[in-house]
């Protein structure tokens, strides 16, 4: 789950400001890269150059439609594409469907809503495999973290961490100096279940300090970004 959404752009295609400010505010939050194109020529303009892992893409669209762009990507590319429209008709939606869109979202829509199609798209398109796949070790000091064997060792000591304790690290390891709050992390390694409390970042990252720190006291790896949240540091 980590590496593949750490690997995906996606690019939203929406002329509402607000809206796609809203929608890649919770894109990011999970975890994914995005680009936002505020009509359909400067949408063509980016695809042109490099076609995403993702479309996001409003149907009714200044300068270009919807539907052209769909047709010109499903010329060349089989990206997964969730079609977005104020428009209701069952005709509409038969329409962007035939014409190749994988999903689509009627407005107004929740933006967690269509983070969770997002992802159920990419599970049925085998994206989020693709990413997995791309997952490499780490080594870094005296700790080696091994994802396809989901091993840490510790100055070449095995150590012992749960699934989440793992999935953190991983996370954090991966994006060294970059700092995360407790909710991208929530949202990233848990899922962002509205069940968990918060307060369980802050344990799992005491406790891999009491496994991976020389002196959990005093970290080297695993830093607090006070007011922010936590970081690794290489």
């Amino acid at each position: 789950m980590i590496s593949s959404m750490a690997e995906i752009k996606i690019l939203v295609v929406e002329d509402e400001p607000s809206l796609a400010e809203v929608v890649s505010l919770y894109l990011k939050r999970a975890g994914y890269q995005v680009q936002i194109a505020s009509d359909g020529r400067q949408a063509m303009s980016i695809l042109e150059k490099q076609i995403p892992d993702f479309v996001i893409l409003d149907l009714m669209l200044p300068e270009v439609d919807g539907l052209s762009i769909t047709r010109w990507l499903r010329d060349r590319s089989n990206v997964p594409i969730i079609m977005v429209t104020a428009r209701r008709e069952e005709i509409d939606r038969i329409s962007g469907l035939e014409m190749g869109a994988d999903d689509y979202v009627v407005k107004p829509f929740s933006p967690q809503e269509l983070v969770s199609r997002v992802r159920a798209v990419l599970r049925r398109t085998g994206r989020e495999q693709a990413g997995a796949e791309s997952e490499r070790d780490l080594s870094l000091g005296e700790l080696h973290i091994s994802p396809s064997t989901r091993v840490v060792t510790v100055r070449e000591s095995p150590i012992e961490l749960t699934a989440k304790e793992f999935d953190l690290l991983y996370l954090l390891a991966r994006h060294p100096r970059q700092v995360f709050t407790r909710d991208q992390l929530l949202e990233r390694v848990w899922g962002g279940a509205d069940y968990i409390d918060p307060g369980t970042v802050t344990v799992h990252i005491r406790r891999l300090r009491e496994k991976i720190e020389s002196d959990p006291s005093s970290p080297t790896y695993l830093l607090t970004v006070w007011g922010v949240g936590y970081k690794f540091e290489p």
